[in-house]
């Protein structure tokens, strides 16, 4: 071993406390550790109880929650689910290209950071990282598998991004897409997807709401009317219930996205993290109960379901 700083011959000189071997230089005097691999970068929180503590957010536990169940504090779990929202968004546009598939649904589910749109400020207007945060999913509706998803306004340039990314997680043959009613969609789907999609909109009927009815979700649906954009699209197919229970999963599992709580995101970046961490861990580490296995695994991509750890590469 040799020194970092002025490369003479060193001597062991003890343990760290955590087990490794320490060295100090005969020449220089300085001492350091020998060189190992630091599973959660700069972070020093064991392996084990990082695993813990995103499966814990994961079914559906709060930030402070975990921090009154495990003893970590609320930053360091930020810190954590930042890390491993990172890598899951790497995981997934390395993993999710170019999949064959034959139904896919997509659809958005909405959610705010900070404060709601409606509240907030006049100088608060323009930001848009506060405010009404919708996001994009597409299922395959055999498969179950999530094979794309975009964070952003309801609006055209974040349909566009969504379906660009779709375009690019799928295949080059023929695919049915079910969409809800969003005229965005149509736009889009002519631009990126084109000729490669039997395209049919599912157009959703609300009822009026009662007088002096105050509503927290949207108002009942009483007819839903289906819409055939292009293709030729198999009516019978035409649906969106799957993404739509996708969506139940997202706030059953993350709780900043259920409603009327105080857990909702307060960063739009804790947010995006948790997204990616929550679709990664649903394609690779979770059990369909209808397929009995992950829809990774239903796809082909895996032959194995993964722990946790495997998912966020520790």
């Amino acid at each position: 071993m040799t020194c970092h700083n002025c490369q003479s011959a060193c001597k062991r000189f003890g343990r760290h406390r955590n087990g490794l071997q320490r060295f100090r230089c005969r020449q220089c005097k300085k001492t350091f550790t020998e060189e190992h691999e630091k599973p959660l970068d700069e972070m020093r929180l064991p392996v084990n109880r990082a695993v813990n503590v995103l499966q814990l957010l994961l079914e559906g536990m709060s930030v402070r929650s975990v921090e009154r169940v495990t003893g970590i504090h609320r930053d360091t779990i930020l810190r954590l689910l930042t890390l491993a929202g990172e890598r899951c968004q790497r995981l997934m546009h390395e993993r999710i290209k170019e999949i064959e598939v034959r139904d896919v649904q997509a659809d958005e589910i909405w959610g705010y950071v900070y404060k709601k749109e409606g509240h907030k400020w006049e100088h608060e207007k323009t930001v848009q990282q506060i405010g009404d945060c919708w996001c994009y999913a597409a299922i395959e509706r055999e498969t179950k598998l999530i094979l794309a998803y975009h964070i952003g306004k309801r609006d055209v340039p974040s349909t566009d991004k969504f379906i660009y990314k779709l375009a690019l997680a799928t295949g080059q043959g023929r695919y049915q897409l079910t969409t809800d009613g969003w005229k965005a969609y149509v736009r889009a789907v002519q631009i990126y997807l084109g000729s490669r999609v039997h395209f049919a909109q599912l157009v959703k009927v609300y009822g009026a709401s009662r007088e002096g009815e105050q509503r927290c979700s949207p108002a009942e649906v009483v007819d839903a009317v289906p819409s055939i954009v292009s293709g030729n699209p198999d009516r019978d197919r035409i649906c969106t219930s799957h993404v739509e229970r996708q969506n139940l999963s997202i706030r059953m599992g993350m709780r900043r996205m259920t409603r009327l709580t105080n857990g909702f995101s307060k960063k739009w970046e804790n947010l995006e993290a948790a997204y990616a961490l929550w679709f990664a861990y649903y394609n690779f580490c979770r059990r369909h109960q209808t397929l009995r296995v992950t829809p990774a695994m239903e796809q082909g991509l895996t032959d194995n379901v993964w722990t946790v750890g495997e998912l966020v590469g520790i």
